[in-house]
């Protein structure tokens, strides 16, 4: 995508959910078409999905990047916080810093929030493609856990219950 080659941060948060709908929401669409799912339920539920992903992906690589000096998490929400792309570079802690990661935390659980609101209409045949969400979740609990420290080494760690909670999920048959 060429969102990817001008290394430029997104300009407010709907630019950031705008990009995630058309590269992961994308990606889930076409899930969804290989599972042989055509249901408009479905795909509002991957769209609000794809939003989270790209939301999550965005801060999970936050910590990377800003060694690279690139920050990509939303202008309007860093300037609404009073917090420069240098603070993220610098890998500075103070609760301006985690307001933000909040901020961009707290929309991506709005979108998940979504989808699973449609969980009741949705094609349990689709229910494969969106178990994507029980990783998300997962990072999203655990950043609140380090009370939005994006830096904090325990979110670089591979988490060792995924594979638990995914099973739990499948056999639910909830995403």
């Amino acid at each position: 995508q060429e969102k990817n080659l001008d290394d430029r941060a997104y300009r407010n948060i709907q630019e950031l959910e705008s990009y995630a709908e058309n590269t992961q929401g994308a990606l889930l669409y076409l899930t969804l078409e290989t599972l042989g799912v055509r249901d408009i339920h479905a795909d509002h539920a991957a769209s609000h999905i794809g939003k989270a992903q790209g939301i999550v992906t965005c801060l999970r690589g936050t910590p990377y990047h800003s060694t690279k000096r690139k920050v990509f998490l939303p202008m309007d929400i860093c300037m609404l916080h009073g917090v420069s792309q240098e603070d993220f570079i610098r890998g500075k802690q103070e609760k301006n810093v985690r307001d933000v990661i909040y901020d961009i935390a707290s929309q991506a659980h709005i979108h998940l929030e979504h989808a699973r609101s449609f969980s009741q209409k949705v094609p349990v045949k689709a229910y494969p493609a969106f178990f994507c969400t029980v990783a998300l979740d997962d990072y999203l609990c655990s950043v609140r856990k380090v009370d939005f420290n994006i830096f904090h080494p325990s979110l670089q760690k591979k988490s060792t219950l995924l594979p638990l909670r995914l099973y739990i999920r499948s056999w639910k048959k909830t995403y």
